[in-house]
């Protein structure tokens, strides 16, 4: 058991890894105080104009996805070490975002007919 321990902490595989988790740990400060601007940012836009800003919202949602994968990495969820070291997150592409926005009231205020309704009413 004790060979174990010492071979674990003579494993440059730890330390290396408590390096990154360091420089990762910096980068999230970093990204969490970008995300305060980008709050604070999108706010005063929808203050000023009436509605959000659509490339704010979208770096927004590439930011949080990057925060969640620094996450994972910090705390063992995952091995995969998330930008620099891998691409920057990509979310899905707005104009499907705003296609799946512009259907959902449709399917809301659609009328909703069946063959039973009209019988009904041609009885009445």
């Amino acid at each position: 058991m004790n060979e174990d321990i010492k071979s674990n902490l003579t494993s440059s595989k730890h330390w290396l890894r408590l390096v990154f988790m360091v420089l990762f740990a910096v980068f999230f400060q970093v990204a969490l105080a970008v995300l305060w601007v980008l709050v604070c940012v999108q706010f005063l836009f929808a203050l000023v104009t009436g509605s959000d800003n659509p490339k704010l919202r979208y770096f927004a949602a590439s930011l949080a996805i990057y925060i969640h994968g620094t996450i994972n990495f910090l705390t063992y969820n995952s091995e995969e070490k998330p930008f620099p070291f891998a691409d920057w997150p990509e979310t899905p592409s707005a104009s499907a975002e705003q296609t799946v926005a512009e259907h959902a009231p449709e399917a809301a205020t659609a009328p909703v007919t069946s063959e039973g309704d009209g019988a009904a009413e041609e009885r009445a």
